[in-house]
């Protein structure tokens, strides 16, 4: 009796790669959507907002105090039956069966991960010298101003290593997504596995793709990192002076 059946898991391979393009935009377009989101309920909450600054709060509690497959069984046997009701009392036609699961994990996944962004660019943002803000009044700019120009680009800075670190856990994230039929990497791990029951094998072959993609993702935010820090370097390295172009005097 063999532990691993090795070349079953070299022949599901190509199965299991057909979910890495679903796992990538799951990805892509929940990060996206989940910064704006963050950014905007950080804002609301550093400028005290009446009534969106209450609401992001419990958005952002909420968020963070639920486990994220309860928020994804929620929001893919909730939705539809909101829209049903909403059907029913206001004689609207929404046809919630016509819309792929993938759209409800990008509706859940921005949702979620919008709550930790939005505290990774409060404190982003609250770490800028709020004298530059002072600043910028000084000078005339808006506040909108000062922020798109001044502000937000040093915060981005600031915020990009714990965002490449939701970046990287939203990518291991997407494997709970199989809970909704979605066929990503894990998806279709459950597929292949259902079929043989070699469950073993397959997640273990799910486990390594995971694991390679996320590497490959830590090589390119790492270089992100270094590429946003090049102009601190270059201004600390302006700074030095040269002892041989300033001779000592002598009395």
């Amino acid at each position: 009796m063999r532990v691993l059946d090795i070349p079953f898991m070299l022949r599901i391979i190509p199965e299991l790669l057909r979910g890495i393009p679903v796992c990538l935009e799951i990805t892509c377009v929940s990060m996206i959507c989940g910064c704006l989101i963050g950014l905007a309920t950080a804002l609301f909450r550093i400028y005290k907002i009446p009534v969106l600054h209450q609401l992001s709060s419990v958005y952002i509690s909420f968020m963070r105090g639920t486990p994220l497959l309860v928020q994804i069984l929620i929001t893919y046997y909730g939705v539809p039956v909101i829209l049903r009701w909403i059907n029913y009392k206001y004689g609207t036609k929404f046809d919630i069966s016509g819309v792929p699961a993938v759209y409800f994990m990008f509706f859940c996944f921005s949702l979620c991960f919008g709550a930790y962004l939005s505290e990774m660019f409060r404190s982003a943002i609250l770490s800028v010298d709020p004298g530059q803000m002072e600043a910028c009044y000084s000078i005339g700019m808006t506040t909108p101003n000062a922020l798109l120009r001044i502000i937000l680009p040093q915060a981005l800075t600031n915020a990009i290593p714990n965002m490449g670190n939701t970046f990287i856990s939203l990518v291991k994230d997407t494997s709970l997504a199989f809970t909704a039929a979605v066929a990503e990497v894990m998806g279709q791990a459950k597929i292949v596995a259902g079929r043989s029951s070699k469950f073993f094998e397959a997640y273990i072959v799910a486990a390594v793709i995971y694991w390679i993609m996320c590497i490959f993702f830590e090589q390119i935010l790492r270089r992100l990192e270094k590429f946003s820090r090049r102009f601190e370097r270059d201004q600390g390295t302006s700074l030095k002076v040269n002892p041989a172009a300033h001779p000592k005097r002598t009395v």
